[in-house]
C-alpha cells in the first residue's frame, strides 16, 4: 500500500503502538534541542535522572532567548547551560550564535530523522525533511536520557503544491494562507505533509518557514519531502554527505487533503492579535507604520534578510519608522556581509541586531503605545511584544521592506513600478563559521556545574490525592495562549530556574490578582474554553500554576504540548463532556472530584465533578501511562519511582 511521508519517518522510529490517528505511540528520537529560556529547567530535570552522560544521537542547547543581560540571572543561567552541555555531551550553541531553528537547519538536521524540541517552532527543520516536534521540556530531558516520545498518533494533512510564486510573493505567504483557510485550531492532532510539483520551487529555508508557522495552526508537525532543494542547501553547508532521498509513494493517501495554487497567491498579513487573523496585504494599505522587525526565528534566513537588503539598497527608511533586522544565526548574518548586505542595511537606516529572538519573545524591541508594528515573526498574541493592548501584524520580508520604505503598511507588488523583484537566491557555498559552537567533551565527568543564586532545585510535587476539594480560581474564554498563563518578556524570562519566583507572574496579562488567590485557595482548579494553552511549548505554564496549587483544568479542549505538560507535572486535564456546562461555572465556586484517584487509576473515561450539589461530566482523555503520571503527581516522580 503506497505511503505518505510522515508514515514511512513514524514507522521507521515506532517503538510502541500503531500507526492509527489518536492512539499513543512511542517514537524513538535522534536529535533533541533545548534553548535556554527552556533549556535551564529540562537540564535541572536531566540532572534529577542522576545520568553521567545524553543518551539520544544529537543533543543541542541553544542560548538564544535570554539575550538581556541586565542583572546576573541571565549570565548566570547561560554558564550553567554551558557547564552542564560540557559535562553531559549536549553541543552547546553559544549567545549571539543564532536562533535555535536556524542553526540546527543549517549545520545538525538530516533527512528522514526526528527531532524532540522544548520549543514549539522547533518544526522549523521541516525545510530539510526532517519531523521535528515541539515538546515540554521534561519530555526532551527523557528522550535526551534515551527515553522514546510519546504522543497520540496523528493524523496526515496533504497538502498539494502546484505552480510557482508571483515575484513579491514568498514562503510566508504561503503560511499565511494555510493560517487563512485553516485558523489556529486547523492543524490541532495534525502533521502538515507538503507534496506536488509546487514543492520543487521552495527553497529549503522557503519550507522552513512554512514549517515554523505550522505551529501557529496548532499542528503536531510539518514536513516536506527531501529532494534536490534539499541536496542543495546541504551542499551549500558543507553536509551533502548527510543528504538522501525521501518523498511520499506514488499515489500515498492522506486523512485530510488541502491545495494551493502557488501562482495564485498574492502578498497576505495577519492582522492584531491572533495568526489567523489574515487578510491581502491590499486590503489593509496605507496604515501608518512606527516600527518593522525583520527577522528571529522565522524568515531571517540569508534569502529573507538579502531580499530587505536589494529592496531598501539606495533607499532610506520612511521618517518616523524603526526598522530593526535580527539575522538568524551568525551564518546568515557573515554571508550578507560578505555580500554587501550590511553596509546596505546601514545606509538605508536600519538598526542591526545580534543573532537571536529578541522582541519575537518580548526580550527587547517593544513598541510604543499605540504604534503599529510589522514583523515577520510567527506570533502577535496580544502583549506578547511587552506592550500592553499592541498593535502587531505578521507579513513577509518583501511586505515589511516596502512598508518600511513608504512609512505606511505597502504590499510590495506595488514596489515593481519603479525596481525589479530581487530574486534572490542562497548561496551555491556558504561562508561556514563554528566558532559559536562548543562541542561535546569525549568525557565530560570532570567539569563542575556551575550554578548561581537563581538556580533553584525542582519543587517536590505530591501525588494525586483520594478525592479532591477545590476552588475555581479563574474562568476564562477561547484561545488563551502559553503568553496569557506564563508571559515572557524580559522581567519573567530570567526566571525560568527559579519557580517560586516566576510563579508570581501567572496570569498577570490577565488577572494580576490569581497567584495570591490560587495560593488562598489549597487547591485550585482553571476552567476555559476552547484550544487552551496554544501557543509556545513552555512548560512553566503547567509548572508554576502547580506550584501555586492548581490541581486540574477544566476546558472545551486543550493544545496539544500544553495538555502533555499538564500531566507531566500533575495537574488533571479535563475537558467539558458538554461544552455548554462551562456556564455553570464562576470565579469563586468550591467544586469537588469524590474518589478521583481511582476513577483515575481504574480507567475511567468519565470524570463527574460537582458544583453546587450538580453533576458536571468531564472526560478525562489520556492513555494509561499518562494516568500512571497523574497518579504519582507527575512524569518525573513516575520515573523515579519506576527505578525502584
Amino acid at each position: 500500500m503506497p505511503k505518505n511521508l510522515t508514515t514511512k519517518i513514524l514507522e521507521a522510529h515506532l517503538v510502541a503502538g500503531s500507526l492509527v490517528p489518536g492512539t499513543e505511540i512511542s517514537i524513538r528520537i535522534d536529535h533533541t534541542l533545548l534553548q535556554d529560556a527552556t533549556g535551564t529547567m529540562a537540564m535541572l530535570e536531566f540532572i534529577a535522572m542522576g545520568l553521567p552522560r545524553v543518551k539520544v544521537g544529537l543533543a543541542a542547547q541553544y542560548i538564544d532567548h535570554n539575550l538581556l543581560q541586565t542583572d546576573y540571572k541571565n549570565a548566570d543561567d547561560h554558564a550553567f547551560l554551558t557547564s552542564a552541555a560540557m559535562k553531559f555531551g549536549v553541543h552547546l550553541s553559544k549567545p549571539g550564535n543564532g536562533v535555535s531553528h536556524q542553526v540546527h537547519l543549517e549545520r545538525f538536521g538530516v533527512p528522514g530523522m526526528t527531532l524532540l524540541g522544548a520549543d514549539s517552532h522547533s518544526p522549523t527543520a521541516a525545510g530539510i525533511s526532517v519531523l521535528a516536534i515541539g515538546a515540554g521540556g521534561l519530555d526532551v530531558a527523557l528522550a535526551m536520557a534515551g527515553h522514546p516520545f510519546n504522543l497520540p498518533c496523528p493524523k496526515v494533512m496533504g497538502v498539494k503544491l502546484t505552480g510557482k510564486l508571483a515575484d513579491w510573493v514568498s514562503g510566508k505567504d504561503v503560511i499565511l494562507e494555510m493560517l487563512r483557510r485553516h485558523t489556529v485550531r486547523g492543524g490541532i492532532g495534525k502533521v502538515i505533509e507538503y507534496y506536488g510539483a509546487g514543492v520543487s520551487s521552495l527553497s529549503a529555508t522557503d519550507r522552513a518557514t512554512i514549517g515554523n508557522m505550522g505551529a501557529e495552526l496548532g499542528a503536531t508537525s510539518s514536513i516536506f519531502p527531501s529532494d534536490e532543494r534539499t541536496r542543495q542547501f546541504l551542499v551549500s553547508q558543507g553536509r551533502g554527505d548527510d543528504w538522501r532521498p525521501l518523498s511520499a509513494d506514488e499515489d500515498a493517501g492522506y486523512d485530510e487533503y488541502d491545495e494551493i495554487d502557488l501562482s495564485s497567491l498574492e502578498p497576505l498579513i495577519a492582522c492584531p492579535s491572533s495568526p489567523d487573523n489574515v487578510v491581502p496585504v491590499r486590503e489593509v494599505a496605507g496604515i501608518k507604520v512606527d516600527q518593522v522587525i525583520v527577522g528571529s526565528s522565522v524568515n531571517s534566513s540569508y534569502r529573507d534578510l538579502m531580499t530587505v537588503c536589494r529592496m531598501l539598497e539606495g533607499s532610506r527608511v520612511a521618517p518616523g519608522v524603526h526598522f530593526h533586522v535580527n539575522p538568524g544565526s551568525r551564518q546568515v548574518l557573515e554571508n550578507v556581509a560578505q555580500d554587501g548586505g550590511v553596509l546596505m542595511l546601514l545606509m538605508a537606516g536600519v538598526s542591526i541586531h545580534q543573532s537571536g529572538c529578541l522582541g519575537c519573545i518580548g526580550m527587547g524591541q517593544a513598541p510604543g503605545t499605540d504604534q503599529v508594528s510589522l514583523r515577520t515573526f510567527p506570533r502577535n498574541f496580544p502583549g506578547r511584544s511587552g506592550t500592553k493592548d499592541d498593535k502587531v501584524y505578521l507579513c513577509s520580508p518583501e511586505t515589511a521592506a516596502a512598508s518600511g520604505i513608504n512609512g505606511v503598511i505597502t504590499d510590495p507588488r506595488t514596489l515593481g513600478e519603479i525596481r525589479s523583484y530581487p530574486a534572490v537566491q542562497n548561496p551555491e557555498k556558504y561562508l561556514l563559521d563554528d566558532s559559536g559552537i562548543i562541542f561535546p567533551l569525549e568525557d565530560g565527568s570532570a567539569v563542575e556545574i556551575k550554578t548561581g543564586p537563581n538556580i533553584i532545585p525542582f519543587p517536590d510535587f505530591e501525588a494525586l490525592p483520594d478525592s479532591l476539594q477545590a476552588c475555581v480560581v479563574i474562568l476564562l474564554g477561547d484561545n488563551i495562549t502559553t503568553d496569557h498563563i506564563m508571559p515572557a518578556g524580559n522581567n519573567v524570562l530570567p526566571l525560568r530556574s527559579n519557580i517560586p519566583a516566576i510563579s508570581e507572574h501567572v496570569f498577570e496579562q490577565v488577572d494580576a490578582g490569581f497567584p495570591a488567590r490560587a495560593r488562598a485557595t489549597g487547591n485550585g482548579i482553571v476552567v476555559a474554553g476552547e484550544n487552551y494553552g496554544q501557543g509556545s511549548s513552555r512548560e512553566h505554564a503547567a509548572i508554576a500554576p502547580r506550584y501555586l496549587g492548581i490541581r486540574a483544568k477544566i476546558v472545551k479542549s486543550f493544545a496539544r504540548i500544553h495538555k502533555a505538560n499538564l500531566v507531566n507535572f500533575g495537574i488533571v486535564p479535563l475537558v467539558f463532556k458538554n461544552p455548554a456546562d462551562i456556564n455553570l461555572f464562576k470565579q469563586g465556586d468550591q467544586i469537588s472530584i469524590p474518589g478521583i484517584r481511582h476513577l483515575v487509576e481504574s480507567g475511567c473515561r468519565e470524570i463527574p465533578v460537582f458544583i453546587d450539589g450538580r453533576e458536571v461530566v468531564t472526560l478525562l482523555e489520556i492513555s494509561d501511562r499518562e494516568r500512571q503520571e497523574l497518579l504519582a503527581g507527575g512524569t518525573l516522580n513516575y520515573v523515579k519511582q519506576s527505578r525502584h
